[in-house]
């Protein structure tokens, strides 16, 4: 083989997404050239509906542990949990750089020490513009405009090429910290050419422009004038911007705001403190001090945007928060729009609070939330002016992936070069080629309370069998020498029938464990697996033609 050719072969960047495509969530992104590896975001999804008592799910990263030695750090674009959640997990697995913007990193450094790992962990500040130089690569931060502050866009300066990630970006060119995004600096790269462009998809379905935040602030202002009760406003905590324009209101109505919600709290102190939210002290009071104050000189601000289960305006709905209770007269404003999957929990919280005399504004259509994603203009304005030679569109499911394609295509990009890619595959990118080559180990990993990692597939489908079908349980006791039933058996059932209202059907389920009991002590089967199995077998199969269910059957027999 020709040694030109060798070398060219080995000229390539490794792109290997273990998060972020086809599915919106979990995004981290691995950039791989030679003996270095820089990470692009570290994140969590949510579970789905399936995924029975999981509280989030974290990427695999088990490519990283096998190749420790080559990462060099994990370079943040945002604060969102999207972006940063999984970090706890994944530093005590492989201790490494951290890099981000100051309240990105104020947001991480406060998740760090909930999980007691703050001190072990070397978190980097940037700014917008930085460019952070390894061995072989180097790390461009690029501001960009988002629903949190602080947002950026990463490009990664490699031997053969630019590697441009949008992160999450919108174009706003009025946003609320004068911030706009640097789009000066994307052109100049573009006519400095650019190798891979991968870009957010979120937005990709929704025609035209984002309106700009600042139109939700007066929205807001108007809503505020004249309201005789109390405002409860519920956002996303991070979205430190949508705050201050709630607080801004507040203050030019002559009301205190009280923060509710554990994030909402924890986040908006963290954001004070950095100067990220410019709130007067004296303007916030505490939960507890609102019932000092008339209804018309409160505002609550709050989390639970998203119907979420534990979630500040959730319980407040159901009656279930310790110090605040919804009265007639409340105004209560959504400001963010459902995350798909979310449309359930959010309206069974609406019809609550409508019961319970509130007036609730909800609908996006109102001008009360903006979303922090790029649409289709916004998306054809950044594929202009960075022109890149080949493109993979990232951050959304499948269909997210296809529309982004197809508008890149329709933007006159060659099709050849554009590669839709999933979670694991590696795209390798050289100077005149690139394309989808192999996998690497990737997946979901499932966090369960203080487990990470011991709920799989198994303990799922059990879950998901006990929730459907319910459980069984029979217990009899035997005698040891005679080989005789002392007591039992007996049934225990729950989530399978009422017992005081199917007597006759676990009468039966009696009769027929002891006829089974009988039989396998009359031939002398001693093996407890052998009796139980010959047990689950029969009364399965009675249940399933009385009932057709499948209750999970679970023998114990006990032995004197």
């Amino acid at each position: 083989m020709n040694n030109n050719y060798k070398k060219k072969v080995k000229n390539k960047i490794k792109i290997i997404p273990l998060g972020g495509l086809g599915e919106i969530g979990k995004n981290i992104t691995v950039i791989e050239y030679k003996e270095e590896i820089v990470i692009i975001d570290c994140g969590i999804s949510f579970p789905d509906a399936d995924m029975y008592g999981v509280d989030l799910v974290i990427p695999d990263v088990n490519y990283l542990l096998e190749n420790r030695d080559k990462v060099k750090g994990i370079f943040l674009t945002h604060g969102h949990e999207d972006h940063i959640g999984a970090l706890p997990y994944i530093l005590k697995q492989i201790n490494i750089p951290v890099y981000g913007t100051q309240l990105t990193l104020g947001i991480v450094e406060s998740k760090l020490q909930e999980h007691g790992i703050l001190s072990d962990c070397t978190l980097n500040v940037v700014k917008s513009g930085d460019i952070i130089k390894l061995d072989k690569l180097s790390v461009e931060f690029i501001r960009v405009g988002h629903s949190i502050a602080d947002a950026c866009a990463i490009c990664i300066h490699t031997p053969i090429g630019r590697i441009i990630d949008t992160g999450d970006f919108k174009i706003d060119y009025t946003p609320i910290d004068g911030k706009v995004i640097d789009l000066e600096r994307f052109a100049k790269l573009g006519g400095q050419g650019v190798l891979l462009l991968m870009a957010d998809s979120t937005n990709v379905e929704r025609p035209g422009f984002n309106i700009s935040e600042k139109v939700v602030g007066e929205t807001l202002n108007k809503l505020f004038y004249k309201v005789k009760g109390r405002i409860i406003v519920a956002s996303f905590a991070s979205n430190v911007h949508r705050v201050q324009l709630i607080a801004n209101a507040s203050i030019m109505n002559g009301r205190k705001i009280a923060f509710s919600g554990r994030s909402m709290e924890k986040i908006s102190e963290v954001a004070m403190d950095l100067g990220y939210l410019d709130i007067p002290r004296e303007a916030i009071i505490t939960v507890a001090e609102l019932h000092n104050y008339p209804d018309d000189k409160v505002t609550i601000i709050t989390t639970g945007s998203q119907g979420e289960p534990l979630a500040a305006l959730t319980r407040m709905a159901f009656s279930t928060h310790r110090s605040i209770q919804i009265q007639e007269g409340d105004l209560i404003i959504l400001s963010a729009s459902p995350i798909p999957g979310n449309e359930k929990s959010i309206y069974n919280v609406i019809n609550e609070l409508f019961k319970k005399g509130a007036n609730v504004i909800y609908n996006t259509t109102d001008d009360i939330h903006v979303s922090g994603h790029a649409c289709q203009e916004e998306l054809k304005l950044m594929h202009s002016l960075i022109r890149p030679k080949y493109f993979m569109p990232v951050h959304g499911e499948y269909r997210h992936l296809k529309e982004h394609a197809l508008l890149a295509e329709k933007m006159g990009m060659d099709p050849a070069n554009i590669f839709i890619g999933e979670t694991g595959q590696i795209l390798e990118v050289s100077q005149n080629a690139c394309e989808l080559t192999g996998r690497v180990q990737t997946g979901a990993i499932m966090v369960d309370g203080l487990g990470v990692g011991d709920v799989g597939s198994i303990v799922l489908r059990d879950r998901k069998h006990l929730a459907e079908e319910g459980i069984l349980t029979v217990v009899v006791t035997i005698e040891r020498d005679t080989y005789s039933i002392l007591a039992g058996p007996d049934i225990i059932t729950r989530g399978f029938v009422y017992m005081k209202e199917s007597n006759e059907l676990i009468n039966e389920a009696r009769d027929i464990v002891r006829k089974e009991l009988e039989q396998c002590l009359d031939k002398k089967i001693k093996e407890w697996s052998v009796i139980k199995a010959c047990i689950r077998n029969a009364l399965g199969q009675f249940l399933y033609i009385k009932t057709k269910r499948r209750p999970i059957i679970i023998p114990i027999i006990m032995e004197i």
